[in-house]
C-alpha cells in the first residue's frame, strides 16, 4: 500500500485529504508538528508527498529544497497559490507536479496515480546506461561522472531514461510528454522545459555543458 505524507497546516484540509486518500486505498500520514518536518519525512519514508507552500516555520519551497537534499520522493505541491511564478518556482526547486486549491478531486487523484506510477520508468534497464561519459543509474535514480553522483527526481529520471534509449536521435517533445504523462491529463508544456532546465543545471555540476541539446521545433537530443 503506497504511503502518502500530507504536509498541510489547515486541519480541515488535512483531514479531508487523509480521508480521501484512505478511501482510495492509500496509507495516509499527516505532519502535525512543523518544527522538524524533514525528520518526519525520513522516519515515514513516504512514496509521495503532498506539500503546501504556506506553512509555519519553513515554507513549502524551503522544505522541498531540504527534502531534495536526501530524497527523490515524488512531491506534489497542493496550494492556494495559483500564479505562474509560484508554479515555476515549485517545479524549479524539485517539485514533480503542482495543483492549486480548490482542487478537483478526480484530477488530484489522477495526478497522484501518475506520480506513483512514474517512480520507476516502465521497462527500465536494471543496469546503468552510459553515453559520452555520463552514466545513468535507473535503479539508484542518479547521473554520475568521474565518481560524482547527482540525484534525479522521478520526472528527471524518466526524461533521461528516454533520451538514453535514443542516443544521437532527436526525441520529439510530444513523445517525451506522452511518455511522462501518458496523455491522461493535460500538462502545460512549460513543465517539460523546467525539468530539462533543471537537468542541464545538474549536468553542468558534473562538468557537462551541452549534454542535452535543443533541436528547435523538433525536440531534444543527447
Amino acid at each position: 500500500m503506497d504511503r502518502i505524507l500530507i504536509i498541510e497546516d489547515d486541519a480541515l484540509i488535512q483531514e479531508e485529504l487523509a480521508t480521501l486518500l484512505s478511501n482510495q486505498g492509500y496509507t495516509a500520514a499527516s505532519v502535525t508538528d512543523f518544527r522538524d518536518v524533514t525528520r518526519q519525512v525520513r522516519e515515514i519514508s513516504p512514496d509521495l508527498i503532498l506539500l503546501d507552500i504556506s506553512l509555519p516555520g519553513q515554507d513549502g519551497y524551503q522544505l522541498c529544497t531540504a527534502i531534495r537534499s536526501f530524497s527523490t520522493v515524488p512531491i506534489l505541491f497542493l496550494t492556494g497559490r495559483d500564479t505562474a511564478m509560484d508554479e515555476l518556482q515549485a517545479l524549479t526547486l524539485g517539485g514533480d507536479d503542482y495543483v492549486s486549491k480548490p482542487y478537483n478531486i478526480p484530477v488530484l487523484l489522477a495526478r497522484i496515480g501518475l506520480l506513483l506510477r512514474r517512480r520507476t520508468p516502465a521497462g527500465a534497464q536494471p543496469c546503468p546506461m552510459e553515453h559520452r561519459g555520463i552514466r545513468l543509474d535507473t535503479l539508484a535514480g542518479t547521473l554520475s561522472k568521474g565518481g560524482r553522483d547527482i540525484d534525479l527526481t522521478r520526472t528527471e529520471l524518466k526524461i533521461m531514461y528516454l533520451l538514453f534509449r535514443h542516443p544521437g536521435e532527436i526525441v520529439p517533445r510530444a513523445d517525451i510528454i506522452e511518455y511522462l504523462w501518458d496523455n491522461e491529463i493535460h500538462t502545460d508544456d512549460n513543465t517539460l522545459s523546467v525539468n530539462v532546465m533543471r537537468l542541464r543545471e545538474k549536468l553542468r555540476a558534473l562538468g557537462e555543458e551541452d549534454f542535452i541539446q535543443t533541436r528547435r521545433g523538433m525536440g531534444y537530443q543527447i
